[in-house]
């Protein structure tokens, strides 16, 4: 029991040093909620940076849909950002940037996951139309083939999708 009391001091005596380091709060067993105070993301993301740098993006969400939890968080330097090649980037939103599309990508995160099912969808086109936006969307990283015919929004792919569609909306 001695054994198991030294090592669990010395591994509280490093956690408290790395925080000290970090110059953060040890995380605390409740998460922070929205109400209260709106910017508690943005005043986390401030006390992790340099003040003197450029600032940081991040972006961060808890999404449940088909019975599965999908949670993620992704940031970046903005220095970072600005200096990196935005070229790269228009293929993943030129595959969004089209209606049926769009609404393919809701339709699969709703639980339609089969060709057949998107076929049945009003407003999508012919069934070769269908084919070439799935590609689009697969090509471009935002759906993943699941089995034949069927297809689902990759998991790591599910909160980045949120997200800009959130931005547009602003």
């Amino acid at each position: 029991m001695a054994e198991i009391e030294e090592r669990l001091s010395a591994l509280e005596a490093q956690v408290a040093a790395l925080t000290e380091r970090l110059g953060a709060d040890p995380p605390s067993a409740e998460p922070p909620r929205a109400t209260g105070d709106a910017f508690w993301a943005l005043d986390g993301l401030k006390q992790r940076i340099p003040a003197d740098g450029g600032g940081a993006v991040l972006y961060t969400g808890t999404v449940h849909l088909d019975d599965q939890r999908y949670d993620w968080q992704y940031g970046l330097m903005v220095d970072d950002v600005l200096a990196g090649d935005w070229t790269e980037l228009a293929g993943a939103l030129t595959a969004l940037a089209h209606p049926v599309r769009l609404r393919l990508l809701r339709e699969i995160l709703g639980g339609r996951h089969g060709t057949g099912e998107l076929a049945e969808i009003e407003g999508l086109g012919t069934t070769g139309q269908l084919h070439h936006h799935l590609r689009q969307l697969t090509a471009a990283g935002w759906l993943r083939s699941a089995g034949r015919g069927h297809y689902v929004v990759p998991a790591e792919r599910v909160v980045p999708l949120l997200a800009i569609l959130t931005a547009a909306r602003r």
